[in-house]
């Protein structure tokens, strides 16, 4: 029998998420997900008339394969799998993992050679802006660990979280958009931040359960040579298996000048110099969902905590696109609700979000007290 949580939410990805419709051709790529959970996945899908393509994965195959990588099998995979998602209409990833570090000893050349030869033309170029796509992580005992939460407890928090009203979101963070429409500098400020730049002429892009799960922030980019001053996130962040603990950047002119990620200063300045648009920043965002409160080294979840806001080097999107072109694209978020130290979020000179909570009248309803009802 399978669990109703998992019918709830493949129906909720179909119809919400992805918004399937008789004739569509989706994708479904599965990383380390019971056959149970995606086939269910498939039979939701067909039931609203997609035509259902499946891809199963293991990230301990996808470590091997990695590790034997080389110019010409990148380009070669790139050019099969971007020749199928250009057939897409929808595209649904599950990303599930027993073991997160998993590729944690993945040399770098292998990493960067793939993200710039498969990464950049299958999703950067063709499946971020061609089709209606949607990714979500799924529940392990690795994610439960991560969470310091028990296997039953995690999941638990893994359905509320995934499957809260969206609807009720929809509405909620319009003012929101209205206001990033209108707004020329941000300012942030906070224990070890003082940064200001501009979101002048950028798109802004409100996330309500379409292309994350779970969702709950709301996106821009600053113009790209408009970033100055320092910013400590203060909340580790993992990237290509590999942790970086509350990492320091300081800015001028829209580039990242300095980097402090104690013992692994070396490694994230490798990083950063994958290619020039690895120092500048590719989104900014602010994070609402109600029932993510803490980090759990999970993108996906930690991006959307609430009083948060994350601050990106690497790729911008294209609906909010500031010209920023890279391979990388590292979201790591700062919390500024008080347990977190507190900070404050200025607006053209006037306060918007104080300690994680939204005080300009017309946003209070993005406020956990109210979207979490």
């Amino acid at each position: 029998m399978i669990d109703p949580r998992v019918t709830k939410l493949a129906q909720m990805l179909c119809k919400h998420s992805t918004r399937l419709k008789r004739g569509d051709n989706v994708l479904i790529e599965a990383f380390d997900i019971p056959p149970d959970c995606v086939a269910e996945l498939v039979r939701v899908a067909h039931s609203f008339g997609a035509n259902v393509f499946v891809q199963n994965y293991s990230t301990k195959v996808q470590r091997t394969l990695l590790l034997g990588m080389t110019e010409q099998n990148a380009r070669a995979y790139a050019e099969v799998d971007r020749f199928r998602m250009e057939k897409m209409d929808a595209y649904i990833a599950l990303r599930g993992a027993d073991n997160a570090m998993e590729s944690s000893d993945v040399p770098a050349k292998k990493m960067k050679l793939w993200n710039q030869l498969y990464a950049v033309p299958v999703h950067f170029e063709t499946r971020v802006p061609k089709t209606r796509w949607v990714v979500l992580r799924w529940p392990s005992p690795s994610m439960a660990q991560q969470a310091k939460m028990s296997t039953e407890a995690f999941e638990d928090f893994y359905f509320r979280v995934c499957t809260l009203d969206y609807g009720k979101m929809e509405k909620a963070v319009q003012p929101l958009k209205r206001l990033m429409r209108k707004t020329d500098v941000v300012e942030i400020k906070g224990p070890g931040t003082d940064l200001r730049f501009s979101i002048k002429g950028i798109g802004v892009v409100p996330c309500i359960g379409l292309r994350n799960i779970p969702d709950g922030e709301c996106f821009t980019a600053p113009v790209k040579n408009s970033v100055n001053g320092t910013l400590q996130y203060n909340t580790d962040t993992l990237y290509q298996g590999k942790v970086f603990s509350r990492p320091k950047l300081t800015f001028k002119d829209g580039k990242i000048v300095d980097v402090d990620a104690g013992d692994a200063t070396k490694e994230m300045k490798r990083i950063l110099d994958t290619d020039e648009g690895a120092r500048y920043i590719g989104e900014w965002s602010l994070g609402f969902n109600p029932y993510i409160l803490h980090p759990m080294l999970d993108t996906l979840f930690d991006e959307k905590i609430a009083g948060s806001f994350h601050m990106t080097p690497g790729n911008a999107y294209d609906d909010a696109d500031n010209g920023n072109r890279s391979a990388v694209h590292w979201d790591m978020v700062c919390i500024q609700r008080p347990e977190y130290g507190g900070g404050e979020i200025y607006f053209d000179g006037k306060l918007i979000r104080k300690d994680g909570l939204f005080v300009h009248p017309e946003l209070k309803n993005l406020n956990p007290d109210k979207l979490g009802r």
